[in-house]
C-alpha cells in the first residue's frame, strides 16, 4: 500500500487535515467545540464498521444516522458554513493564496488613522470611558451602520473621544470605522453566545465578539470599570493588550 503512496496522496491527506483544522477553528469560536469532536468520532466509527471491518447489519443503521445527519449539520452549523463561505469568498481568503505565488509589494502605508484610533483608546482607558470600535474588514457592515447615526468624518482621536463621552448620545453603541473614515456610531450588534466568555464581561464585550463572530471586522472594547483595552478577532479575545499590540494587532493581516 505505502509503495503506491505518491506526492497526490500526500496533497490530499494535507488538503483534508486542513480543512478539518479550519472547520475546527470555526466551531470553536462560536462554542460548539464538543459536538463537533462527536461528529469526528462518530465518522471514525461509522468508517471502521462500514469499510475495515465490514459489518453489514450494524454498518447499514449507521449509514442512516449519516443520510439524516447531513440534512441536521446543515441545520446545526448553518451558521458556521455561511461564515465559511463567506470567508472563502472574501479578499482575505485569496491573500493567503495569491501570497504563495505573487511577490508582496512592501510599499509603506498611511497608518495615522490607525494612531489616533489607539491614542483615543488610551486616552479613553485612562479616564475610564467605556468605547466599543468596530473596524470593518473585507466584509461590508452596512446593515449595522443602519442601526446607529451615519458620521461619514476624517477619523480623529478628539471626533472618536467625543463620541464615547459619557454625556453622548452615542455613548452606549458602537462605531463602526470604514477605512480612513468613522462610517457611523451608535451602532447596534449581534451579541455573542459563546459560553466561554468570561463572567466579568459585560455588553459591549459580547457585542464586540459578537461582531466578529459574524464578520471579518476587528474591534476594541474599552472597558468603563476597569480602563481595560481588550481586542477581538474572529471569535477571540486578546484582553489587556497596550498601545503598541493594539496598533499591531489592527494592522495586521
Amino acid at each position: 500500500m505505502l509503495e503506491h503512496f505518491g506526492i497526490k496522496d500526500f496533497i490530499d491527506i494535507l488538503l483534508v487535515a486542513a480543512l478539518l483544522y479550519y472547520l475546527f477553528k470555526m466551531v470553536k469560536i462560536s462554542g460548539m467545540r464538543p459536538l463537533f469532536i462527536g461528529i469526528v468520532v462518530f465518522m471514525i466509527i461509522w468508517v471502521l464498521v462500514s469499510q475495515v471491518f465490514d459489518m453489514v447489519l450494524l454498518g447499514s443503521i449507521l449509514d442512516q444516522f449519516v443520510n439524516i445527519g447531513l440534512i441536521l449539520l446543515v441545520i446545526l452549523f448553518q451558521d458556521e458554513i455561511r461564515r465559511f463561505l463567506m470567508s472563502l469568498g472574501s479578499k482575505k481568503g485569496w491573500k493567503f493564496v495569491s501570497k504563495l505565488f505573487i511577490p508582496v509589494d512592501k510599499q509603506q502605508k498611511d497608518t495615522s488613522h490607525i494612531t489616533s484610533i489607539v491614542l483615543a483608546c488610551m486616552n479613553m482607558s485612562k479616564a475610564r470611558i467605556g468605547a466599543l470600535i468596530v473596524v470593518q474588514g473585507d466584509l461590508q457592515l452596512n446593515l449595522y451602520e443602519q442601526t446607529g447615526e451615519i458620521i461619514n468624518a476624517d477619523i480623529s482621536s478628539r471626533l472618536i473621544e467625543n463620541i464615547f463621552f459619557k454625556n453622548s448620545p452615542l455613548h452606549d453603541g458602537a462605531m463602526i470605522v470604514v477605512g480612513k473614515k468613522i462610517k457611523a456610531a451608535g451602532c447596534i450588534l449581534p451579541i455573542s453566545q459563546n459560553p466561554n466568555i468570561p463572567k466579568h464581561m459585560g455588553l459591549r464585550h459580547r457585542a464586540g465578539l459578537g461582531i466578529t463572530q459574524e464578520t471579518d471586522a476587528k474591534v476594541i472594547v474599552v472597558s468603563e470599570e476597569t480602563g481595560k483595552i481588550t481586542f477581538a478577532e474572529e471569535g477571540r479575545l486578546k484582553i489587556n493588550v497596550n498601545p503598541e499590540e493594539l496598533q499591531q494587532l489592527i494592522l495586521a493581516e
